[in-house]
C-alpha cells in the first residue's frame, strides 16, 4: 500500500511539457490502464480519442485556449458513451463517474512510467466534438494532455494543501 500511496502523491496536475515525443509504447499504457478500470456493472462507457498528428493537433488545440495546454506533443480526449453507460434505477447515469475511474487510472499510470498529465474538464464541448466527428451519445468529459514534465510540484503539498482525515472522515454516521 506504501507504493500506491507514494505513487498517489507524486501525481500532480503538470502545466509545463517539454516538447520530447512520447513514445507509443508508453501512451499505450496509459490507455491500457483506462481500459481495464472498473465501470458501473462492468459496461465500460468510454471511448478514448488519441490526438497526436501534427495536423490534427493544430485543429485540436484551439478547444482549450491556454499556452501550456498546446505544448504538449499527444492528448487523449477520453468520451463517454451515455447509450452504453448503466443507469440506476432512479435514472441516474453513471458515465460520468465510471470515465472518470478511468481518467484517474490513466493519470496515475502516466506518472508511474514517468509523464505528466492536467485532468481538463473546461473546454469547448461543442468545438471538441466538431473536430474529433464524435456523435451526440458520445460526450467528451476530459481530455489528458501527456507529456514529459517540465514543472515539479512541491513534495510536501498534500500536508499544506490537503484536507485533514479529521475533517472529511465520519465514522458510523454524518455528524
Amino acid at each position: 500500500m506504501d507504493s500506491f500511496i507514494k505513487l498517489a502523491k507524486k501525481r500532480f496536475s503538470s502545466r509545463k511539457y517539454s516538447t520530447r515525443q512520447v513514445e507509443d509504447e508508453k501512451v499505450l499504457q496509459v490507455l491500457e490502464a483506462g481500459r481495464i478500470a472498473p465501470s458501473a456493472a462492468n459496461f465500460q462507457p468510454w471511448i478514448f480519442v488519441v490526438v497526436k498528428g501534427e495536423d490534427a493537433k493544430r485543429e485540436f488545440k484551439s478547444i482549450y485556449n491556454k499556452e501550456w495546454f498546446k505544448e504538449a506533443p499527444v492528448f487523449i480526449i477520453i468520451c463517454g458513451d451515455h447509450k452504453s453507460s448503466w443507469k440506476r434505477a432512479d435514472g441516474k447515469d453513471h458515465c460520468d463517474i465510471d470515465v472518470a475511474i478511468a481518467v484517474d487510472h490513466m493519470t496515475l499510470a502516466a506518472t508511474d512510467i514517468g509523464l505528466a498529465t492536467c485532468w481538463i474538464c473546461n473546454f469547448d464541448i461543442a468545438k471538441c466534438s466538431e473536430v474529433l466527428n464524435l456523435p451526440s451519445n458520445i460526450e467528451p468529459v476530459a481530455i489528458l494532455p501527456l507529456a514529459y514534465p517540465e514543472d515539479h510540484p512541491d513534495p510536501d503539498r498534500h500536508i499544506t494543501k490537503r484536507k485533514a482525515l479529521k475533517d472529511i472522515v465520519y465514522y458510523d454516521k454524518y455528524e
